[in-house]
């Protein structure tokens, strides 16, 4: 499975550091020789419960010495950790943030091969990347295998609009079908324009001559993430979240001179103690963050990192079939994007855009705008494409990594590198998520070979993460059968945990109600429950982003539904973990800003401001002012909860008062208590542009006035005159 990488060692010869290159033979045959050792049966010695993260602390301090220390705890470091471990060497893993923080939670959501890439490879002749997506295809199916609960197979049609294309795409992803051999999830095939309208009704039918549909795999990237870190923890890991890399730890050899790692000065995130972890070996998985900790390593060392910023937007269900996505290999600039459902969601991205490295990426209104562009293209005209149907956006750093021991140092490697420092420092950067394992196995193989470390062969071929045991189909059926769980929340707990659903469902707490039994809901329309919270902190969720993006993906899906379940998620982990008023303040404050920021909230919420622009016609204005003045009865120039009670009691509606002030205050752009006759009509000329799509108020207001019109009198001639 080894594309021709180099692996790097440092060797002093004389006195001068000569570099030594290991390629894919020498590699090759190195593997050959671990194969040899015992395969004793993996011992799990956390099977039943997992170590707080306290205990998890407590082992970084108190073990003499790790044989690997790995930094990163996204896909790439998680793995590393799980495959270093079942080798049964002693494992500690390190995260300055949470597991899954950065670009892990922020991809696509596919496990793919890559088709394009395999394109480039036909038409270029380049055996390198034609083994790059054979690897790739190999290690989809083995993230299908051992997750079943958290991936599964997803069709992905791909409109053809030109007759001399049909051809073309149809040789290409039949030759994707063909490289993935045993490995293919299921054969690709020809639709007709009818067929393919009846699978994805809300195509453009004009000019369309069909559709070729094949298949790849979609995952929920985070907890896949955070399933690889727990599977880890259970095999005997000492992995911690929120805890960082102060600085490293170096031994200087008395006769030479030459430095060598021995480890990391670490601080806990969250309490600001400091301590040292000691190990044989250090890795640097960090992925964007990769050239932070190589200069820590060594300052003066070139930068090999150059990152790529891709957007995803989140917009509604009904954009999209439920089991059918959509691939545009040809946007307006060059770029693909993908237009998937998910979580019963439509996702649509990614740019691909120059950036600078941070820890926060914010979501740009260009690239949000882009994708909406790209998307319009392809939908029927029918379908009204709406800024204000973005329900959520995020940007993920790509880590792309230039080779820095090839010759030409400013081209982009296709794949990832692992190199190894001077002083013993190894670096696994770039590659993407689908190849996370193999990854891992090269970075471990790399560190044993290097240190002669007594290793086992890797075991993480097949080898299940967390939940995937215990899972079937119709586990979500137990659920509500022993449980009394609504059907929608038990279908989610089982993709979500797995086998593991069954202890959530046993923190549930009961409802009252005739049904469902147990499992209150954080928001009514998403299936995450109350009890998810607690199992969070199980699962090692420090913080109320933790549980919000991470453990659920709410904040990813609806940031408005996300900013509503806070308060209840700040609650109940402030009474399960004695947070102060103070703390609970702070979380509340950082997941908003988080929202706001890195999620999309703010480009949602400026949509409607005290600047914007009101474009209406004067049919329009008077349409509005009089639905406007059906609610001010006394011409006061604005309305107040007190004015929208009184309407809708007449017409037999109630609203709880707090509900409705929180209606108001989303189009009470001046904050007075009241919505004033020119803000009314900035809400109404932005839902009019596409620019706001699911304002209560507006809804509101003109279901009522609806009501009111269709309340006439009625003559006492329509009685006939009798009683």
């Amino acid at each position: 499975m080894a594309f021709r990488r180099a692996l790097t060692q440092a060797a002093v010869v004389g006195g001068v550091a000569v570099t030594t290159v290991f390629g894919l033979s020498q590699l090759t045959e190195y593997r050959k020789t671990q194969v040899s050792l015992s395969e004793a049966e993996l011992k799990v010695p956390f099977a039943n419960e997992l170590p707080s993260r306290e205990a998890q602390l407590a082992a970084l301090q108190d073990t003499p010495e790790f044989d690997v220390l790995i930094v990163g705890g996204g896909a790439t470091g998680a793995g590393c950790a799980l495959d270093a471990v079942t080798r049964n060497l002693k494992t500690a893993l390190v995260e300055r943030s949470d597991f899954s923080s950065g670009t892990s939670s922020r991809s696509t959501k596919l496990i793919h091969g890559g088709v394009r890439y395999l394109q480039k490879a036909i038409m270029k002749l380049d055996y390198e990347q034609y083994m790059m997506v054979k690897e790739a295809l190999h290690e989809r199916a083995n993230l299908l295998e051992i997750a079943p609960h958290l991936s599964a197979p997803l069709p992905i049609m791909l409109p053809v609009y030109k007759w001399w294309q049909l051809p073309y795409y149809w040789a290409g992803i039949k030759m994707y079908d063909v490289v993935a051999g045993i490995h293919c999830l299921k054969s690709s095939y020809l639709l007709s324009k009818s067929k393919a309208l009846e699978y994805f009704p809300m195509l453009n039918k004009d000019k369309l001559v069909g559709a070729i549909v094949y298949y790849d795999g979609q995952h929920n990237d985070a907890r896949m993430n955070l399933g690889i870190a727990l599977t880890a923890a259970r095999h005997g890991a000492a992995v911690a979240n929120y805890t960082e890399v102060v600085h490293l730890l170096k031994t200087k050899n008395q006769q030479t001179g030459r430095e060598k790692l021995c480890g990391a000065h670490c601080r806990d995130v969250l309490t600001g103690k400091e301590f040292d972890v000691r190990a044989k070996c250090v890795i640097n998985a960090t992925g964007p963050f990769t050239d932070s900790l190589r200069q820590m390593d060594k300052q003066e060392t070139t930068k090999i990192c150059q990152p790529s910023a891709g957007v995803h937007i989140v917009m509604p269900g009904y954009y999209s079939p439920d089991n059918m996505g959509l691939l545009d290999p040809a946007t307006s600039d060059g770029r693909v994007i993908f237009f998937l459902p998910w979580e019963k969601m439509t996702i649509a991205g990614t740019t691909d855009t120059p950036t600078d490295v941070t820890a926060h990426p914010i979501p740009g209104e260009d690239d949000i705008n882009f994708i909406l562009r790209e998307v319009r293209n392809y939908l029927s005209p029918d379908v009204e494409v709406r800024r204000g149907d973005v329900l959520a956006a995020w940007s993920g750093i790509r880590p792309l990594v230039t080779d820095p021991n090839s010759k030409d140092t400013q081209s982009i490697c296709r794949n990832h590198i692992v190199s190894i420092s001077d002083t013993g420092l190894i670096t696994i950067a770039g590659g993407k998520w689908t190849t996370y394992r193999a990854m891992a196995q090269e970075t471990i193989d790399a560190a044993v070979k290097f240190l002669h470390l007594p290793a086992r062969p890797c075991r993480t071929v097949g080898l299940m993460l967390e939940g995937a045991k215990d899972w079937t189909p119709t586990l979500f059926i137990r659920l509500v059968q022993d449980y009394g769980l609504e059907e929608e929340v038990a279908q989610h707990l089982a993709t979500a945990y797995g086998g593991k659903a069954f202890d959530v469902a046993k923190m549930a707490q009961v409802t009252g109600q005739r049904w469902p039994i147990v499992g209150k809901r954080l928001v009514s329309e998403f299936p995450y429950i109350e009890a998810e919270v607690l199992y969070a902190i199980k699962e090692y969720a420090c913080t109320a982003i933790d549980v919000m993006a991470r453990r659920t993906r709410l904040g990813f899906l609806n940031v408005q539904a996300a900013d509503e379940a806070l308060p209840r998620i700040v609650q109940i982990m402030g009474k399960e973990l004695n947070w102060s008023q103070e703390k609970r303040t702070e979380e509340l404050e950082a997941a908003k800003m988080f929202l706001y920021h890195e999620m999309g909230y703010r480009s949602r919420s400026e949509r409607l401001t005290t600047s914007s622009e009101i474009h209406l016609d004067y049919q329009d204005v008077m349409r509005y002012k009089n639905r406007f003045h059906k609610f001010d009865k006394e011409s006061k120039g604005f309305i107040t909860t007190v004015d929208v009670q009184r309407v809708l009691q007449s017409i037999n509606v109630y609203i709880d008062e707090n509900a409705l002030h929180e209606i108001l205050n989303e189009v009470d752009l001046n904050k007075n208590g009241q919505v004033e006759f020119n803000e009314f009509l900035r809400l109404m000329s932005a839902v009019k542009k596409g620019q706001v799509s699911d304002s209560r108020l507006a809804i509101l207001l003109k279901s009522a006035e609806a009501t009111l019109d269709t309340r006439k009198a009625v003559t006492v001639d329509r009685s006939g005159g009798g009683l």
